[in-house]
Protein backbone atom coordinates (compact mmCIF):
# COMPACT_ATOMS: atom_id res chain seq x y z
CA UNK A 1 0.00 0.00 0.00
CA UNK A 2 1.30 3.42 -0.95
CA UNK A 3 0.53 6.17 1.53
CA UNK A 4 1.02 9.82 0.69
CA UNK A 5 1.17 12.96 2.75
CA UNK A 6 -0.92 15.96 1.84
CA UNK A 7 -1.54 19.50 2.93
CA UNK A 8 -4.59 19.97 5.12
CA UNK A 9 -6.59 22.74 6.72
CA UNK A 10 -3.81 23.76 9.13
CA UNK A 11 -1.26 24.23 6.35
CA UNK A 12 -3.80 26.04 4.18
CA UNK A 13 -4.42 28.53 6.98
CA UNK A 14 -0.67 29.09 7.36
CA UNK A 15 -0.30 29.82 3.64
CA UNK A 16 -3.39 32.02 3.47
CA UNK A 17 -2.27 34.08 6.46
CA UNK A 18 1.23 34.59 5.04
CA UNK A 19 0.00 35.51 1.55
CA UNK A 20 -2.77 37.79 2.79
CA UNK A 21 -0.37 39.59 5.12
CA UNK A 22 1.94 40.27 2.17
CA UNK A 23 -0.94 41.43 -0.02
CA UNK A 24 -2.05 43.81 2.72
CA UNK A 25 1.52 45.09 3.17
CA UNK A 26 1.72 45.81 -0.55
CA UNK A 27 -1.78 47.25 -0.76
CA UNK A 28 -2.70 44.73 -3.48
CA UNK A 29 -5.75 42.56 -4.11
CA UNK A 30 -5.65 38.98 -5.39
CA UNK A 31 -6.95 35.46 -4.95
CA UNK A 32 -5.00 32.86 -2.96
CA UNK A 33 -5.73 29.16 -3.46
CA UNK A 34 -4.30 26.16 -1.61
CA UNK A 35 -4.65 22.63 -2.98
CA UNK A 36 -3.92 19.16 -1.61
CA UNK A 37 -1.52 16.69 -3.22
CA UNK A 38 -4.16 15.76 -5.82
CA UNK A 39 -4.65 19.40 -6.80
CA UNK A 40 -8.06 19.61 -5.17
CA UNK A 41 -8.97 22.84 -3.43
CA UNK A 42 -8.55 23.08 0.35
CA UNK A 43 -8.94 26.84 0.73
CA UNK A 44 -9.52 29.93 -1.35
CA UNK A 45 -9.56 33.61 -0.41
CA UNK A 46 -10.46 36.55 -2.64
CA UNK A 47 -9.66 39.96 -1.25
CA UNK A 48 -12.40 42.58 -1.47
CA UNK A 49 -10.91 44.54 -4.37
CA UNK A 50 -10.09 41.58 -6.59
CA UNK A 51 -12.09 40.75 -9.69
CA UNK A 52 -13.80 37.45 -10.50
CA UNK A 53 -11.58 35.95 -13.21
CA UNK A 54 -8.65 35.29 -10.82
CA UNK A 55 -10.83 32.91 -8.78
CA UNK A 56 -10.78 30.15 -11.41
CA UNK A 57 -7.23 31.00 -12.48
CA UNK A 58 -5.85 30.66 -8.93
CA UNK A 59 -7.65 27.34 -8.49
CA UNK A 60 -6.25 26.06 -11.78
CA UNK A 61 -2.74 27.25 -10.92
CA UNK A 62 -2.88 25.35 -7.62
CA UNK A 63 -4.29 22.29 -9.41
CA UNK A 64 -1.55 22.35 -12.06
CA UNK A 65 1.32 22.87 -9.61
CA UNK A 66 0.13 20.08 -7.32
CA UNK A 67 -0.68 17.59 -10.09
CA UNK A 68 2.60 18.12 -11.93
CA UNK A 69 4.79 18.92 -8.93
CA UNK A 70 6.21 21.92 -10.78
CA UNK A 71 5.75 25.68 -10.76
CA UNK A 72 3.10 26.63 -13.28
CA UNK A 73 5.27 29.22 -15.03
CA UNK A 74 7.89 26.54 -15.71
CA UNK A 75 5.20 24.30 -17.21
CA UNK A 76 4.09 27.12 -19.52
CA UNK A 77 7.59 28.08 -20.60
CA UNK A 78 8.58 24.46 -21.27
CA UNK A 79 5.50 23.71 -23.37
CA UNK A 80 5.91 26.95 -25.31
CA UNK A 81 9.59 26.17 -25.98
CA UNK A 82 8.67 22.74 -27.32
CA UNK A 83 6.03 24.25 -29.60
CA UNK A 84 3.18 22.62 -27.73
CA UNK A 85 0.20 24.12 -25.95
CA UNK A 86 -0.12 23.69 -22.18
CA UNK A 87 -3.30 21.70 -22.81
CA UNK A 88 -1.20 19.16 -24.69
CA UNK A 89 -0.92 17.45 -21.29
CA UNK A 90 -4.54 16.38 -21.71
CA UNK A 91 -6.15 18.32 -18.87
CA UNK A 92 -8.08 21.50 -19.59
CA UNK A 93 -7.45 22.77 -16.05
CA UNK A 94 -3.68 22.97 -16.58
CA UNK A 95 -2.35 26.50 -16.92
CA UNK A 96 1.10 27.83 -17.68
CA UNK A 97 1.09 31.27 -16.08
CA UNK A 98 3.37 32.11 -13.16
CA UNK A 99 1.85 31.99 -9.69
CA UNK A 100 1.29 28.31 -8.85
CA UNK A 101 3.96 26.76 -6.64
CA UNK A 102 4.13 23.14 -5.44
CA UNK A 103 4.90 22.40 -1.80
CA UNK A 104 7.79 19.93 -2.08
CA UNK A 105 8.95 18.23 1.12
CA UNK A 106 11.21 15.20 1.50
CA UNK A 107 10.88 14.36 -2.18
CA UNK A 108 7.08 14.48 -2.25
CA UNK A 109 4.60 17.05 -3.50
CA UNK A 110 2.21 17.76 -0.61
CA UNK A 111 0.04 20.22 -2.54
CA UNK A 112 0.37 23.74 -3.86
CA UNK A 113 -0.19 27.42 -3.18
CA UNK A 114 -1.28 29.74 -5.97
CA UNK A 115 -1.99 33.43 -6.39
CA UNK A 116 -3.79 35.21 -9.22
CA UNK A 117 -4.82 38.79 -9.87
CA UNK A 118 -1.48 40.57 -10.13
CA UNK A 119 1.41 40.30 -12.58
CA UNK A 120 2.86 36.83 -13.00
CA UNK A 121 6.00 37.97 -11.17
CA UNK A 122 4.01 39.27 -8.20
CA UNK A 123 1.68 36.24 -8.16
CA UNK A 124 4.74 33.99 -7.99
CA UNK A 125 6.46 36.02 -5.27
CA UNK A 126 3.42 35.93 -3.01
CA UNK A 127 2.75 32.23 -3.63
CA UNK A 128 6.40 31.55 -2.72
CA UNK A 129 5.80 33.31 0.62
CA UNK A 130 2.89 30.95 1.33
CA UNK A 131 4.93 27.87 0.43
CA UNK A 132 7.84 29.04 2.60
CA UNK A 133 5.50 29.62 5.54
CA UNK A 134 4.23 26.04 5.26
CA UNK A 135 7.71 24.54 4.90
CA UNK A 136 8.98 26.52 7.90
CA UNK A 137 6.31 24.85 10.04
CA UNK A 138 7.03 21.36 8.68
CA UNK A 139 10.76 21.35 9.48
Amino acid sequence: MKLSRSLGEAEARIALDACLQELQRRGDDAVVAVADNHGELIALWRTDGCGLAPIAIAQNKAYTAARLGRPTGDVGRDTKASGDDVHYHGDARYVGWDGGVPVLHNGACLGAVAVSGLSGEDDLAIADIGVSAILNRLD
